[in-house]
């Protein structure tokens, strides 16, 4: 927005500005937890649940960038990114209610669609709000903050049908085709959940207002249009940070490992290590309730290791520590393999859920600092890129090698996302990050060592 000093915010303003997260996030994790197994619900087979899928990461490459651009050049009564968050919430709980209503396998994969691009709307914004709001030391700290809430709302979106089925007595079995009642309530929850938090960000937090508001308001005529924004994203593709071209590779993998966990494991769990041959039966509900445990079980992990990143990364480098946390993902993955008894599964958890404590910081918190204040919405919905692009490639191809490669077992693909979290670490080491800063006492400003950084290439 302008190159005047970020106010040093408090603990209690950082909570504010990133408690958002929390709904968003309980409303992403009831996806990421239950779609797969809704979709088998309905009746889809093993090679199917990748294309049913694409819609999410279809959404994200189209909807980031464009949201990116826009919230970059608008000011209004609610300021810069908050129209974004707010709209986004409304779209997404009413699609969080309706879900469990699906009928079918194209109202599921329809409804995904709607959740997914409401979700983007909401979620993109709010990366950019850390480097809107925070000065550079104490970005990743805002970044560490986000990935708190990020764990919170996963932990109890994952549990939550566990919870409704142990603790209340609901049932966690519908009949043929139909969707449990342990989902259904889930899901509800998760609309309020996002709703609210998101209001309670948008009301605690105040943004910068534009220094010059005539200019900017000249400058937002000049940037309106859709042509105008197509030509603003290729022009930024095009000058794009050597240090974002490097982090790309590392997104790619690294998230296509995640993407294997998003599609296959609670279906994995029920099928491989419960034994399940049904998904009308028992067993299999049981199966998706206890990886809905293990999903809360790494995302509590992940909430605990948003601590830790900090200091471990001043005391190391990000690059060093994001090698680290991937490599333990990707031995926790590889090593679901040789599990036979549920329980020792959430052993494989404590690795994934470094990875994804890292996953969902440290490449933001490395990539922040090479970006240009008034086009960091449209880098960060570009760098969303390199997440979705091997998403939708998986979700065009991953069915194939699922048939004919992996004999629908489930259990090769959490393998095969393990294997690509290993890459990732290794090409995380090659990235140079831009904007050297002076060296920090404070381990929580995760400030680092000139030596841990390097100047644009």
């Amino acid at each position: 927005m302008s190159d005047r000093p970020k106010k040093r915010l408090n603990f209690l303003q950082i909570i504010n500005m990133s408690v958002g997260f929390f709904g968003i996030q309980f409303g992403w994790a009831l996806q990421m937890t239950n779609m797969s197994a809704i979709f088998e619900h309905l009746g889809a087979q093993a090679d199917e649940i990748p294309i049913l899928w694409l819609a999410a990461p279809l959404t994200g490459l189209i909807v980031q960038p464009m949201v990116g651009h826009m919230s970059d050049n608008t000011w209004g009564p609610l300021g810069r990114r908050r129209p974004y968050f707010l709209f986004g919430a409304i779209l997404s709980s009413t699609a969080l209610v309706f879900m469990p209503h699906s009928s079918s396998l194209w109202m599921a994969a329809g409804g995904l669609w709607i959740l997914d691009t409401s979700n983007n709307i909401s979620m993109e914004p709010f990366r950019a709000f850390v480097g809107d709001l925070l000065p550079a030391e104490r970005r990743t700290q805002g970044f560490a903050m986000q990935s708190f809430f990020i764990g919170a709302g996963s932990v109890l979106a994952a549990a939550f049908p566990w919870l409704l089925n142990h603790l209340l007595g609901v049932t966690n079995t519908g009949g043929e085709n139909s969707i449990p009642p342990t989902i259904e309530i889930s899901f509800y929850v998760g609309a309020a959940a996002f709703l609210g938090t998101v209001l309670w960000t948008v009301l605690s937090t105040e943004e910068y207002p534009p220094e010059d508001l005539e200019a900017f308001e000249k400058q937002q005529e000049e940037q309106s249009g859709f042509g105008t924004g197509l030509s603003e994203i290729w022009s930024a593709i095009l000058e794009m940070p050597t240090t974002m071209r490097q982090l790309a590779w590392v997104q790619s993998f690294s998230w296509l490992g995640m993407y294997c966990v998003f599609l296959y494991f609670p279906p994995a769990v029920a099928r491989n290590i419960f034994g399940a041959v049904s998904q009308s039966s028992e067993l299999y509900s049981e199966g998706i309730e206890w990886a809905g445990i293990c999903i809360a079980a790494y995302n509590a992990v992940c909430l605990v290791f948003s601590f830790i990143l900090p200091k471990l990364s001043h005391f190391t480098s990000r690059q060093v520590t994001h090698c680290l946390c991937l490599i333990c993902g990707g031995v926790g993955l590889i090593s679901l393999w040789f599990i036979e008894n549920p329980y020792l599964i959430l052993f494989s958890m404590i690795g994934l859920g470094i990875a994804w404590s890292s996953l969902l910081a440290m490449p933001y918190a490395i990539l922040v600092g090479s970006l240009p204040d008034d086009k960091t919405g449209v880098y960060m919905g570009i760098f969303n890129a390199f997440i979705v692009l091997p998403e939708i490639l998986a979700s065009l191809g991953f069915g194939w090698v699922m048939r004919y490669w992996f004999d629908e077992n489930r259990m090769l693909a959490l393998v095969s996302g393990g294997v690509a979290m290993l890459i990732a670490a290794v090409l995380v080491l090659r990235v140079q990050e831009s904007g050297a800063k002076t060296p920090s006492r404070d381990p929580n400003s995760l400030d680092l060592p000139a030596t841990a950084q390097a100047a644009e290439g």
